[in-house]
């Protein structure tokens, strides 16, 4: 795999987190994946590093994309943010260059965003 972009994929809905991993992967990213806000949360306060976020905006759990955009920005305030959703949403709380892809999202579009944002 090695020189592929590390993403954080948060999607809730298990079956499209499913199918945009494994699409990543076989791009040769290495991704981390959460299901909730709080799940991607915990797994940027383990230290590890992100190149991309990818998120889902409303996502089960107290949480939302926004939220977790914001958390990652905090931190890492480079860190290039992908939104998704099914709904219109409120280009207001976008981060900072940012993109956004309306579901139902084409897999190789969010890829190679993916792989542009890490350049």
């Amino acid at each position: 795999m090695g020189g592929g972009p590390v993403v954080l994929v948060v999607e809730d809905e298990a079956l499209l987190r499913e199918s945009i991993v494994q699409t990543l992967q076989d791009a040769g990213c290495e991704v981390l994946e959460a299901s909730s806000g709080e799940g991607a949360i915990a797994l940027l306060g383990n230290g590890r590093k992100i190149h991309v976020l990818f998120t889902d905006i409303q996502l089960s759990g107290y949480l939302s994309g926004w939220d977790v955009a914001d958390a990652v920005r905090k931190t890492h305030p480079d860190t290039p943010v992908i939104y998704a959703s099914g709904t219109t949403i409120d280009a207001r709380r976008q981060v900072p260059r940012s993109s956004f892809f309306s579901k139902p999202y084409v897999a190789a579009d969010v890829v190679e965003a993916c792989l542009k944002a890490k350049t």
